[in-house]
């Protein structure tokens, strides 16, 4: 990418969160990450920091993020100083194509500072990924366990996960219209009944957990809540020459089944080597693998073998890795109050401690250090306090993060390495597989992440007992043993 020759009619718009915008290049594979600010504050400093803040987002990748999750899932990028000229113009020229619902934000036109990426809807893995059709499918797919801290004070919280609990108040405050029966125990069971039954799920109620892009372009998914694109009918058609490259005749569910397999064989691909166990030691027997708000079929889920058999299979999955860095989160938020006030109160009165604690940075081989060698007994100290903070945050970004599967046809030429080709009934793909939105979780947000964890379990408490759910009945005990008695007649 030539700096100094940007032109805005080669890039196009990508797509946007609440903090950020992205617009890709036309040709190359490369993306460039704006920030956005409330109308109100683009011309205050805040604007003017953008380089620090992008930059804290590239070292919390590179030397947090990456070691954590494994090598090859992880790009973290690099900040860029663009021409002042250059992004006014490439505002002016998306600004159309942008939902109504985010225009609330504008986006950062004042710094000249953008992180720049490859474009990961796009294969990454071979030297033709810019001639070659790519279909690339986003999935967030949120905590795939239940909390087993002796901190958890809601007993629901141990039996129903926070993503289905969360289903029941979204569809009460009328941001999605119905509950989506996904829910992320399933899919990180690595039972492909069950995770076939999680992707299917997403497919039929997307809602914000599911995109898909063809050769870069979103072909499914929503872009936000009142743009969305569910037609299974149209997706069909547009994945049939991917699946089926000769003609003839397939219904939609065998095209829509052939997506399934492929995305559950790239889940549950090898995984490369990582740190994903170093920060704390991960007590699976302590949480149970199934969550009784799950539509899954229960008759099912009795025949499927022990949980400690599909874990011996999981060891070196790319899933189980993912899952296992989640699992810090099972610190949670209510042993996480008292150090969070403590560090509060500390920085209240000595503010020079925000920055040798690092609160926000920053996030360098140190910070890494701090945490892998945290000791497990509280001494008291506001550095015990801080450090369990960020192990926190850091658990929260791997627990919000975004997973990306790519494929595109294989060419016998190319000759890539076998791990990296997934074999279809009629066809073959070179895949690849990344994370991302590894952003550092705000340090002011954990507060706010309290009150609504609190919401949504009295919501989910308030409806279930209110109106009990005819579709969820209650499901078995583990390892229940079930003896049938026969009695004369």
């Amino acid at each position: 990418m030539e700096l100094e020759k940007m032109d805005e009619n080669e890039w196009k718009y990508h797509g946007e969160g609440n903090k950020s915008l992205v617009v890709s290049h036309v040709q190359h594979c490369q993306v460039l990450r704006f920030l956005k600010f409330p109308m109100e504050l683009v011309e205050s400093n805040q604007a003017s920091e953008a380089f620090c803040h992008l930059q804290n987002i590239v070292d919390f990748g590179k030397h947090i993020m990456k070691p954590l999750l494994g090598e090859s899932y992880v790009h973290y990028g690099e900040v860029v100083q663009l021409p002042l000229d250059f992004v006014p113009r490439l505002f002016l020229k998306i600004q159309s194509e942008r939902p109504e619902s985010r225009c609330n934000k504008i986006m950062d036109t004042l710094s000249g500072y953008a992180l720049c990426l490859p474009n990961l809807t796009r294969l990454q893995t071979c030297h033709f990924i810019e001639t070659q059709p790519t279909l690339c499918i986003e999935i967030k797919p949120k905590c795939g366990f239940l909390p087993f801290s002796s901190h958890v004070s809601k007993e629901i919280k141990r039996r129903v996960c926070r993503y289905c609990m969360y289903q029941r108040l979204k569809v009460a405050n009328g941001k999605w219209k119905k509950i989506s029966k996904y829910c992320p125990l399933d899919l990180f069971s690595g039972n492909k009944q069950r995770m076939c039954f999680a992707l299917t799920s997403l497919l039929q109620e997307a809602q914000n957990n599911l995109k898909i892009f063809k050769n870069g372009e979103l072909i499914y998914g929503c872009k936000d809540v009142h743009d969305c694109l569910p037609d299974l009918n149209e997706l069909a058609q547009q994945l049939k020459p991917f699946f089926f490259p000769a003609n003839g005749l397939h219904c939609k569910m065998t095209v829509i089944n052939e997506l399934i397999n492929v995305i559950t064989t790239a889940l549950l691909s090898n995984s490369d080597s990582c740190r994903v166990g170093d920060m704390r030691r991960s007590h699976f027997s302590e949480s149970r693998t199934y969550c009784e708000a799950s539509h899954f079929c229960k008759d099912i889920l009795r025949n499927v073998k022990s949980s400690q058999d599909l874990k011996k299979k999981k060891k070196k999955k790319f899933l189980y890795k993912l899952l296992v860095s989640k699992m810090l989160v099972f610190l949670k938020i209510y042993s996480l109050l008292p150090p969070y006030c403590g560090v509060t109160l500390s920085l209240h009165f000595m503010s020079c401690r925000k920055s040798l604690l690092q609160i926000d940075g920053p996030y360098n081989e140190i910070f890494t250090e701090n945490l892998l060698n945290f000791h497990a007994e509280d001494d008291g100290s506001v550095e015990y306090a801080a450090t369990k903070v960020q192990q926190y945050r850091v658990a929260m970004t791997a627990k919000d993060c975004s997973i990306m599967i790519t494929l595109s046809p294989y060419l016998q030429e190319e000759k890539p390495e076998q791990s990296t080709v997934i074999n279809a009934s009629k066809s073959r793909f070179a895949f690849s597989v990344s994370i991302l939105d590894l952003d550092p979780k705000p340090y002011e947000n954990i507060p706010n992440q309290f009150k609504l964890d609190g919401k949504i379990v009295n919501y989910y408490l308030k409806s279930t007992q209110t109106k009990q759910d005819p579709a969820s009945p209650n499901i078995y005990k583990e390892n229940e043993d079930c003896t049938l008695v026969l009695h004369a007649v």
